[in-house]
């Protein structure tokens, strides 16, 4: 059986290998050479060494951008992660209706982000006129819009992946801790949570990349307004791109930092976060 998986292998494996290397290796090499140059199509580029990364750097918009984004994605983060493992506990009790509860919790994860944005726009402008204000009056209406747009979306989906990791925990040990005088508390934090650090990775790690690359509902909910004061990465490099002439190069130096930036933070959460699996 093993001689026979070897040999055919390749063949299954192959047409993978070309599709990841043709919709994702070749564009992101070509991309990563299009930051060093001045272009407007591929085929016309013109190197220019690293004046368009000096240009993104020196370029308040995008430093604005980066700062917001993280303010952003360290509460966003930390809330949808708490809420969506509580949800997660009580959901795992032997409550009545809990299959129907986790549906409803997980419905908002299968709305579009375009849609998504302008149905809370919509909500949030409602409530806040009746005193006065919109969310692009003021950053801070907007800031919160799109945090409380983040956790609505997500913490069903994360709640699902929670859940399962707690379903995995083994009741021998629950009553072993339960035996042994453990109350709830200690339950929660000595046997619950390391045993379900598999899950936290997980978790950690598809909030904090998609906070980061979020896009659609920034553009929806608030573009950026007022004064691209509540502009995300993800927009600032698309107005860059599309919205300045000449610029396409500066935006695919800042695409490139985006990247760079995102897979550094990532990757160093999963390192870290699987060290604890391994203690555990």
């Amino acid at each position: 059986m093993g001689k026979t998986m070897k040999r055919y292998f390749p063949i299954f494996v192959l047409p993978t290998l070309l599709a990841f290397a043709v919709a994702f290796m070749v564009p992101f090499i070509m991309g990563i050479y299009l930051s060093f140059c001045d272009f407007t199509t591929v085929t016309n580029a013109k190197f220019v060494g690293i004046s368009n990364y000096v240009k993104a750097f020196t370029n308040p918009d995008f430093l604005k951008a980066l700062w917001f984004t993280v303010k952003f994605a360290v509460l966003a983060v930390v809330t949808i992660n708490i809420c969506g493992f509580a949800l997660a506990l009580m959901l795992t009790q032997n409550i009545k209706g809990r299959n129907i509860f986790r549906t409803i919790f997980f419905m908002p994860n299968l709305i579009g982000g375009i849609v998504l944005g302008y149905i809370w726009q919509s909500m949030i402008n409602g409530v806040l006129a009746k005193f006065g204000v919109t969310m692009l009056l003021d950053p801070k209406y907007g800031y919160w819009g799109l945090i409380i747009l983040m956790n609505w979306q997500l913490i069903g989906y994360i709640m699902i992946i929670y859940i399962a990791g707690l379903q995995n925990v083994s009741t021998d040990v629950l009553e072993a801790a339960k035996i042994d005088g453990a109350n709830a508390w200690q339950t929660l934090t000595k046997v619950k949570i390391p045993m379900v650090m598999p899950s936290i990775t997980i978790c950690l790690f598809l909030t904090i990349s998609n906070s980061f690359k979020m896009f659609d509902q920034n553009l929806a909910l608030t573009g950026g307004g007022p004064s691209n004061k509540t502009t995300m990465l993800a927009l600032d490099i698309y107005n860059t791109f599309y919205g300045k002439v000449g610029f396409e190069g500066v935006g695919q130096a800042k695409a490139v930092v985006f990247f760079v930036i995102v897979a550094g933070i990532a990757m160093s959460q999963l390192v870290l976060t699987r060290k604890k699996e391994v203690e555990s």
